[in-house]
């Protein structure tokens, strides 16, 4: 399919036991989280990842891999992942279950390829070709991502069982599309996406990026980060809300999403979810938000590393850097060409 490209899985590194939480507290987590991607030295911050050749050429692509990480994995351009964390993030934001990010995911790439577009049938527009002349908002409400999956998910609410009844029934019941049968097509890569999104499926989703450009260090502002770490922080907030704790990490250079296991304590299941939910997020979102490196429950996803995907962190730096039921998300600055 033109979207979503169905691959089989790669061998992949298989995660590492559960571990309990460090017995230092949250403060104690954060410190050297550099040691995973760079290190604060003589004002610079140096990152430990070296910058591949601009000669190497870096097919960039996003993978989801079904059950659990060890299933059928279906490929995304960078934007349309992007699009699919942010989908998921507003249904979680409105506390919607996970088959409801499913329903909308599958349904953005049939009418727009999981793309933001600004064309269509007659006057659709954006990721769910909704028409301002039936109703759905003004043209620039509807190019607004975020506005538009409001949209759709208000009037997925309203449908009664939703999220026991087949794609095509339901989806159809709120686009009212002319070809209702080709929503359930991609059913199985929107049920990838949204488990790894919502943190069901651990380990699941990866990127292969390009490498970032400068990662001298800089100054916090008043917020506490770093200003090219602040919009991590306001698209964290604008597609999630405002319900998952989010701090300042090693001094404002990177971000902790989530609230990591009390000392000495297991993390529940709910905390590793969330955990899982906003890690993937983040590497679903690293092209535009220039992420360079992403650890939670004791592995970590590098930007540096393309063809590794989720790796183990060192054992005596696990629980600091990459702790259960919360994720650490460490920025670099503009891309190389």
């Amino acid at each position: 399919m033109a979207t979503m490209q169905q691959r089989r899985p790669a061998p992949r590194r298989q995660p590492p036991p559960r571990r309990r939480s460090s017995a230092h507290g949250a403060a104690g987590r954060l410190v050297g989280v550099a040691a995973v991607v760079a290190v604060l030295a003589g004002g610079a911050w140096v990152a430990v990842n070296e910058v591949a050749p601009s000669s190497t050429v870096v097919v960039e692509r996003c993978t989801a891999t079904a059950d659990g990480g060890g299933g059928t994995g279906y490929d995304l351009a960078p934007d349309q992942a992007g699009n699919a964390a942010l989908i998921t993030a507003i249904t979680q934001q409105r506390g919607m279950p996970a088959r409801a990010a499913t329903i909308a995911l599958a349904t953005a790439v049939q009418e727009s390829k999981l793309r933001n577009i600004a064309y269509g049938d007659r006057d659709s527009l954006g990721l769910f070709q909704q028409r301002p002349s039936q109703g759905w908002g003004t043209e620039a409400e509807i190019q607004d991502p975020v506005y538009s999956t409001g949209a759709f998910l208000d009037v997925l609410a309203k449908v009664d069982g939703y999220a026991d009844q087949p794609i095509t029934v339901v989806a159809q019941r709120v686009q009212r599309s002319g070809f209702p049968d080709a929503y359930a097509d991609h059913e199985p890569e929107g049920r990838a996406y949204a488990s790894a999104l919502t943190g069901y499926s651990e380990a699941a989703l990866t990127c292969r990026l390009r490498p970032v450009g400068d990662t001298s260090a800089q100054a916090a502002g008043e917020s506490g980060y770093w200003p090219r770490t602040q919009p991590v922080v306001d698209a964290f907030a604008r597609e999630r809300g405002t319900g998952v704790p989010v701090a300042p990490a090693d001094e404002g250079a990177g971000v902790l999403i989530g609230s990591p296991a009390a000392a000495g304590a297991t993390a529940s299941e709910e905390q590793q979810r969330v955990g899982w939910s906003a890690a993937q997020w983040a590497v679903a979102h690293a092209a535009d938000l220039q992420v360079v490196a992403v650890g939670t429950d004791g592995l970590q996803w590098r930007r540096d590393r393309p063809d590794e995907g989720w790796v183990a962190v060192p054992e005596d730096d696990a629980a600091r850097l990459a702790p259960a039921g919360a994720a650490v998300v460490l920025v670099g600055g503009g891309r190389e060409e």
